[in-house]
C-alpha cells in the first residue's frame, strides 16, 4: 500500500521520451467506487516576470505503467505530439 504523501514525492516520468513531468499535486477519486481516476500534475509557477502558471497534466490511472520506488512511469502524449499526429494524418 503506498500513502498520497509518499506518491506525491515520486517523480513522474514520461516513458515516450523520458521527460520528467513533475510530481503529483493531486489525484482525481471516484467517489461512487473509491478508485483513482486520474492523477494530476500542477503546472509549475512562471518566474522572471511571466506570471500565470503552466497548464496542470492529467494523466488517468489506466496511463500510469508502474509505480517504482522512486519514479512512476506513465504514457503521456502532449499538446505538441497529439498535434503532430493529426498533421500526419
Amino acid at each position: 500500500m503506498v500513502k498520497i504523501s509518499e506518491f506525491q514525492i515520486k517523480d513522474v516520468v514520461n516513458v515516450s521520451d523520458g521527460k520528467r513531468l513533475g510530481n503529483i499535486g493531486d489525484i482525481e477519486i471516484n467517489l461512487t467506487t473509491g478508485k483513482i481516476e486520474a492523477v494530476v500534475i500542477t503546472g509549475s509557477g512562471r518566474v522572471l516576470g511571466f506570471f500565470g502558471k503552466d497548464e496542470d497534466i492529467v494523466i488517468p490511472w489506466r496511463n500510469i505503467i508502474k509505480v517504482g520506488q522512486d519514479v512512476i512511469l506513465v504514457r503521456y502524449k502532449g499538446i505538441e505530439e497529439k498535434i503532430a499526429e493529426e498533421t500526419e494524418v
